[in-house]
Protein backbone atom coordinates (compact mmCIF):
# COMPACT_ATOMS: atom_id res chain seq x y z
CA UNK A 1 0.00 0.00 0.00
CA UNK A 2 0.78 3.51 -0.83
CA UNK A 3 1.33 5.35 2.18
CA UNK A 4 1.41 9.29 0.95
CA UNK A 5 1.28 12.05 4.13
CA UNK A 6 -0.90 14.27 3.32
CA UNK A 7 -0.60 17.60 5.51
CA UNK A 8 -3.60 19.22 7.10
CA UNK A 9 -4.81 22.56 5.64
CA UNK A 10 -6.80 25.12 7.04
CA UNK A 11 -9.75 26.11 4.53
CA UNK A 12 -7.61 28.33 2.28
CA UNK A 13 -5.23 25.91 1.99
CA UNK A 14 -2.25 27.25 4.35
CA UNK A 15 -0.73 24.30 6.31
CA UNK A 16 -1.86 24.19 9.73
CA UNK A 17 1.79 22.86 11.11
CA UNK A 18 4.69 24.09 8.90
CA UNK A 19 7.14 21.84 10.28
CA UNK A 20 4.71 19.45 7.46
CA UNK A 21 6.23 21.47 4.50
CA UNK A 22 8.53 19.84 2.39
CA UNK A 23 9.07 21.08 -1.31
CA UNK A 24 7.16 18.92 -3.00
CA UNK A 25 4.08 21.34 -1.01
CA UNK A 26 5.84 24.31 -2.31
CA UNK A 27 5.81 22.89 -5.95
CA UNK A 28 2.30 21.72 -5.90
CA UNK A 29 1.21 25.63 -3.95
CA UNK A 30 3.47 27.48 -6.63
CA UNK A 31 1.56 25.39 -9.46
CA UNK A 32 -1.98 26.63 -7.64
CA UNK A 33 -0.81 29.96 -8.09
CA UNK A 34 0.78 28.95 -11.74
CA UNK A 35 3.75 30.17 -10.72
CA UNK A 36 7.16 28.07 -11.76
CA UNK A 37 9.94 28.98 -8.59
CA UNK A 38 13.08 30.48 -9.97
CA UNK A 39 16.48 30.46 -7.68
CA UNK A 40 14.77 33.65 -6.67
CA UNK A 41 11.32 32.22 -5.78
CA UNK A 42 13.24 29.91 -3.65
CA UNK A 43 15.77 32.83 -1.90
CA UNK A 44 12.38 34.46 -0.25
CA UNK A 45 11.11 31.20 0.50
CA UNK A 46 14.61 29.38 2.23
CA UNK A 47 14.41 32.98 4.02
CA UNK A 48 11.05 32.52 5.50
CA UNK A 49 11.24 28.83 6.54
CA UNK A 50 14.96 29.94 8.06
CA UNK A 51 13.89 33.09 10.28
CA UNK A 52 10.46 30.73 11.33
CA UNK A 53 12.98 27.57 12.72
CA UNK A 54 15.31 30.53 14.39
CA UNK A 55 12.17 32.51 15.75
CA UNK A 56 8.85 30.55 15.37
CA UNK A 57 6.94 32.75 13.93
CA UNK A 58 6.74 34.12 10.39
CA UNK A 59 8.86 37.21 9.47
CA UNK A 60 7.39 40.37 8.39
CA UNK A 61 7.84 41.45 5.18
CA UNK A 62 9.67 44.50 6.63
CA UNK A 63 12.27 42.23 8.23
CA UNK A 64 12.82 40.53 4.86
CA UNK A 65 13.57 43.57 3.06
CA UNK A 66 15.97 44.79 5.32
CA UNK A 67 17.65 41.21 5.36
CA UNK A 68 17.49 41.14 1.39
CA UNK A 69 18.90 44.90 1.22
CA UNK A 70 21.87 43.94 3.10
CA UNK A 71 22.54 41.01 1.46
CA UNK A 72 21.47 41.38 -2.01
CA UNK A 73 21.20 45.53 -2.54
CA UNK A 74 18.28 47.91 -3.33
CA UNK A 75 16.68 46.38 -5.98
CA UNK A 76 16.14 42.74 -4.29
CA UNK A 77 14.38 44.80 -1.34
CA UNK A 78 11.75 46.49 -2.28
CA UNK A 79 7.95 45.49 -2.10
CA UNK A 80 7.34 45.97 -5.94
CA UNK A 81 10.37 43.07 -6.19
CA UNK A 82 8.85 40.89 -4.00
CA UNK A 83 5.38 41.33 -5.32
CA UNK A 84 6.93 40.79 -8.85
CA UNK A 85 7.90 37.30 -7.55
CA UNK A 86 4.91 36.89 -5.77
CA UNK A 87 2.01 38.90 -7.51
CA UNK A 88 -0.80 37.29 -4.90
CA UNK A 89 1.08 38.83 -2.16
CA UNK A 90 3.73 38.60 0.43
CA UNK A 91 1.37 36.34 2.98
CA UNK A 92 -1.09 34.74 0.60
CA UNK A 93 1.44 33.63 -1.93
CA UNK A 94 5.01 33.24 -0.29
CA UNK A 95 3.93 32.35 2.81
CA UNK A 96 1.90 29.81 1.57
CA UNK A 97 4.10 28.65 -0.67
CA UNK A 98 6.72 28.15 2.16
CA UNK A 99 4.36 26.38 4.32
CA UNK A 100 3.34 29.28 7.09
CA UNK A 101 0.13 29.29 8.62
CA UNK A 102 -2.51 31.19 7.69
CA UNK A 103 -1.38 35.30 8.71
CA UNK A 104 -4.04 36.19 11.27
CA UNK A 105 -6.78 38.23 9.77
CA UNK A 106 -7.66 41.52 11.49
CA UNK A 107 -11.45 42.12 12.02
CA UNK A 108 -12.58 45.23 13.29
CA UNK A 109 -15.55 45.24 15.53
CA UNK A 110 -17.73 48.88 14.45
Amino acid sequence: MNNVFIPAKDSDGFLLDPSDWNIQHAETVAKEFRTELSKNHWIVIKYIRKYFDEHQKVPELRYLLKYFKNEYGADKSTRKYIYKLFPYGYGQQACKIAGMRQPKKLWLDL
